[in-house]
């Protein structure tokens, strides 16, 4: 009886958080930029004399808003390149394994034979 094609591998734990860690990265790449976007209009369209005050710490506090989101963009991207390396890493270990199990049940079944 033929073997059909076994489905792809579920993913793993590791596979899983980087794909979530993947879309939150997106999403606050894509906040960040939409804050960008906002604070430029803001200030080309407020007059220099309305930026004062309240308005003025308002604009400050979306540019320094604006600089931790990217900052947390970048960490996520580190940490995404871990997850991705730690992937790899585990990925070839479980080959490494199964070779080795393999060589192991094939020398068994050898002494065992003679």
């Amino acid at each position: 009886m033929p073997q059909q094609p076994s489905a792809a591998p579920a993913a793993t734990p590791l596979e899983r958080a980087l794909g979530q860690n993947e879309a939150v990265k997106d999403t606050v790449e894509q906040s960040a930029a939409e804050l960008l976007v906002i604070n430029t209009v803001l200030k080309q369209e407020l007059p220099p004399q309305i930026q004062t005050g309240e308005v003025a710490q308002a604009l400050q506090k979306t540019d320094a808003l604006e600089t931790r989101i990217q900052e947390s963009v970048e960490d996520l991207a580190q940490v995404n390149e871990v997850l991705e390396q730690q992937i790899d890493e585990r990925a070839d270990l479980e080959r490494e394994l199964a070779k080795t199990k393999a060589a192991l049940a094939k020398a068994t079944g050898q002494s065992q034979a003679g």
